[in-house]
């Protein structure tokens, strides 16, 4: 799976088929021809929005395809003959870092990040921070166990970055 998601944020796309939806993330959805019902929202903690018509929508964990043709079923019928609907991500949810950080935070994820520029982000290493004891918390991810990375690995939306201090 890790493999998997590399390869899909890898090249630094902005928009992925089979990136899953999660709490926080910015969404356009756009029906051709339909400016009233074309919106942008941002999944709840919940992980639903708000839709026209349609109501609260369970997104979280959907991929952008399978939200469109949630909403491409819900329209088509009882009020358009043949929707045309595209979903984007408008913006990712933040990734978290902390630890041995200059600044711990929620920070925007942007494709093709790796932990290198996440530090970065963060401020760099503090003098006590161990630079081979760095973990990630994967969202998103059934076991929740922290896995040990490097500095070239990738960051995903939602990711918890934790640097170890080190003992010399």
């Amino acid at each position: 799976m890790m493999l998997f998601c590399e390869t899909l944020f890898a090249e630094g796309q902005n928009s992925v088929s089979e990136y899953k939806l999660g709490s926080g993330d910015k969404l356009s959805i756009v029906v051709f021809d339909e400016d009233d019902l074309s919106i942008e929202a941002v999944l709840s903690d919940a992980g639903t929005i708000s839709y026209p018509f349609l109501g609260e929508l369970e997104v979280k964990g959907k991929t952008l395809s399978e939200l469109e043709n949630l909403v491409i079923g819900g329209l088509k019928g009882p009020y358009l003959i043949d929707p045309k609907v595209n979903v984007k991500v408008i913006e990712y949810r933040p990734f978290y870092i902390h630890g041995e950080v200059v600044k711990s935070g929620g920070y925007p994820y942007q494709p093709g990040l790796t932990l290198r520029k996440a530090i970065t982000l963060a401020g760099g290493f503090t003098e006590r921070a161990s630079k081979t004891k760095i973990y990630v918390r994967r969202d998103g991810v059934s076991s929740g166990q922290p896995e040990l990375i490097t500095m070239d690995d990738y960051i995903f939306p939602g990711d918890t970055v934790t640097v170890e201090q080190s003992f010399f």
